[in-house]
């Protein structure tokens, strides 16, 4: 009897001296929303006559240059950033596939500009449209695009302002799918909501893959196709985007380059001409590629935990991973601090946060990572630490 008393106190303040609060995912300590270090993009004088500018890195969303950003103007046939948008999205979610055949409206036919000549009634893979919107800005390929996902072009436009809406994007506004501005009152966009279109726009490897290309054909290799973007040819690293022109708009683009792990979006609007465009936004490549780079902190493992109260005695941590862009003379100066308990308390559940890695560059928070359970651990429970020691007593 007395052994079971002895044993049933011991148990007993076990299982109390074990109830010792865990970390929460929504801690004070942990809720504070990452900061990252503002950037002087300053030092770049581009041509007077460019209405406005802007340079980001895709990862990271961080601007790098930015002149008259937001002020709104035609983006002629950089508007197809959002038919586009639309139409990688829509096959992303198996609406249509890449092999559908598309029967040309007389409405598509239409289009004037640049076009690659579509027929009423002919019948077109969904590639050979994409290829031509993306390559050679084909207008008459745009609205048929815009035509098959939406039924009409009148209706992917409501579409394609709901999704600048979603997107933020509060200095645009669409009235065609096209750019061409000869009659629109209201079709507008602006440096920065181009930039963000784009960034959008890019996580889809279908545009990329096409953007990147110098020359093309469609028809069973019976047409050319040529693009737009001189860049693509002439500029290291050049893997995109859009350029478009009219009279009103004057000479626009949105060049993406990529170099390493670092991919840039820059965007012209307004140059006086297709060579001003196109050495302004080289300009503006440039001087991101020679003055930042990412810094990147992968996924990985970072130690296991002691465990109260859990009927394991570890869990796993692992981080979450992390981007910065920083100047490129100090990427091998930034600092990590880990901020990581010594213990923990079950229940523990997998993905629960228990830590942060903070990322300092000059005494200035870049941001941070999550430190976050690899595995989950249940509570212990009285009975099953009276096993345990039940096992103990007996071997």
């Amino acid at each position: 009897m007395k052994k079971i008393l002895t044993l049933f106190l011991a148990v007993t303040l076990t299982f109390m001296s074990l109830n010792v609060s865990a970390f929460s995912k929504n801690d004070s300590k942990y809720a504070a929303d990452s900061s990252f270090a503002s950037i002087d993009y300053s030092g770049l004088e581009l041509d007077p006559e460019i209405r406005s500018a802007y340079l980001i890195e895709a990862g990271t969303g961080d601007v790098l240059y930015a002149k008259n950003e937001f002020k709104s103007a035609s983006p002629a046939s950089v508007t197809k950033i959002m038919t586009l948008l639309l139409v990688a999205e829509a096959l992303k979610d198996g609406r249509f596939d890449l092999d559908t055949i598309v029967s040309v409206s007389s409405h598509a036919a239409s289009m004037g500009g640049s076009q690659v000549f579509l027929e009423e009634g002919e019948r077109i893979s969904v590639r050979d449209l994409i290829k031509s919107t993306v390559i050679a800005s084909a207008n008459d390929a745009a609205v048929a695009l815009a035509e098959l996902t939406a039924g009409s072009e009148s209706a992917f436009v409501k579409k394609m302002n709901e999704r600048a809406s979603e997107l933020g994007l509060t200095n645009t506004s669409f009235e065609n799918t096209t750019g061409l501005d000869d009659t629109t009152t209201n079709h507008y966009s602006c440096a920065a909501d181009i930039g963000k279109m784009s960034r959008e726009l890019i996580k889809h490897d279908i545009i990329l893959e096409y953007s990147s290309i110098w020359q093309d054909t469609i028809r069973n290799g019976e047409f050319t196709l040529t693009n737009t973007n001189r860049l693509v040819r002439y500029y290291d690293g050049c893997n995109g985007l859009k350029t478009g022109s009219t009279d009103k708009a004057g000479y626009c683009v949105s060049a993406t380059a990529k170099r390493g792990n670092m991919q840039l979006i820059a965007v012209i609007m307004g140059a006086p001409s297709r060579d001003a465009r196109n050495e302004a936004a080289r300009e503006l490549l440039d001087y991101g590629f020679a003055n930042f780079a990412v810094y990147e902190s992968g996924e990985s493992f970072i130690e296991s935990i002691p465990v109260l109260s859990g009927v394991k005695d570890f869990v796993p941590t692992h981080s979450s991973p992390f981007t910065a862009v920083v100047n490129k003379s100090k990427l091998s100066s930034v600092e990590q601090i880990y901020d990581i308990p010594e213990t923990l308390t079950a229940p523990i559940s997998e993905g629960q946060v228990v830590g942060r890695i903070v990322y300092k560059l000059d005494g200035e928070q870049l941001g941070y990572s999550d430190i976050y359970a690899a595995d989950s651990v249940d509570e212990i429970t009285f009975f099953d630490i009276l096993i345990r020691l039940l096992k103990r007593m007996v071997e």
